[in-house]
């Protein structure tokens, strides 16, 4: 009972930093986490499927089929979908720039009218989306020269879809993080790195929220002053709609989705299939049965 009491009172005593699950994050954006996994995050922008011609958007789910198949059973990935509310000004920027004559009242009526139009249309949400990958390593070392390789093959991909991206480094992978650990909330990331050496501080202690983390219940949790809710999604379904993402994203709230694919060999791919189908085959014969009860006794 004692030792049952102390180890109680060790998860207890964890704190805020210490239960964010990354090892160190790194300035050029690696970020090592536990267990020797070494990770890097791509930002990558929208592309117009929904309004895309039949045969585009099979152009379009074949060449996204090929890049998802890129990433092999010792590649973990991860995509992450953030609405975030927009407090600030938008990340569309207009500029039409005063050129000192009788025209300029119309120009800045046009600039304003244009601006709260994009507001109208994204419902203050900013919509970001990210790939995040991985990949085992012994160090740091022996971990970049893959991460900058798988970093090159993901971003070549993603242009040959005329998909626009970009890495992420070090302090923006960290304003992120901060951002989802201040949720409602825009409150500037004020971070650099000569502030570790500075302060004696890491980077945990400027991204945690001022009121900690409360995972207390099963499936409500609270991240600093904000309460939360967990949500798992099983789809059982004969087919999936390509729309029901976009639906699930246009929906005027801060939410983030994230969904984490890991390559399977082929052959326990197979193993796993011919499985599935001799489980059906399985209901099937058990369906049929009661019928043929059913016609004997008639």
């Amino acid at each position: 009972m004692e030792n049952r009491k102390s180890k109680r009172k060790n998860k207890a005593a964890l704190s805020a930093q210490q239960s964010i699950p990354y090892v160190a994050m790194h300035p050029d954006g690696v970020c090592q986490l536990p267990g020797g996994l070494y990770t890097k995050t791509v930002e990558y922008e929208d592309i117009n499927y929904s309004v895309a011609s039949t045969e585009d958007q099979s152009a379009i789910f074949s060449g996204w089929s090929s890049f998802l198949n890129y990433f092999d059973s010792a590649l973990p990935v991860q995509l992450s979908f953030i609405n975030r509310r927009s407090h600030s000004t938008s990340r569309y920027h207009v500029n039409i720039p005063a050129q000192a004559d009788d025209f300029d009242s119309i120009r800045g009526e046009f600039v304003g009218m244009l601006k709260r139009q994009i507001a109208r249309s994204n419902n203050g949400i900013e919509r970001s989306k990210y790939i995040t990958f991985g990949v085992p390593a012994e160090g740091i070392a022996a971990a970049r020269p893959r991460l900058d390789r798988v970093e090159a093959d993901v971003m070549g991909n993603l242009h040959r879809l005329g998909v626009p991206s970009s890495p992420l480094d070090g302090r923006e992978r960290l304003a992120l993080l901060h951002g989802q650990m201040h949720p409602g909330r825009r409150e500037p990331f004020r971070f650099s790195w000569a502030d570790i050496s500075r302060t004696g501080m890491g980077t945990k202690d400027f991204i945690t929220p001022s009121g900690g983390f409360d995972f207390r219940g099963s499936r409500f949790f609270r991240v600093g002053g904000f309460w939360g809710a967990a949500s798992y999604l099983q789809i059982l379904a004969s087919e999936l709609s390509d729309r029901l993402l976009r639906e699930v994203l246009e929906l005027d709230a801060e939410l983030t989705v994230t969904m984490h694919i890991q390559t399977v060999d082929q052959l326990k791919a197979i193993k796993t299939i011919k499985g599935k189908i001799s489980d059906i085959d399985k209901m099937k014969v058990e369906e049929v049965r009661p019928d043929r009860a059913l016609c004997e006794v008639a």
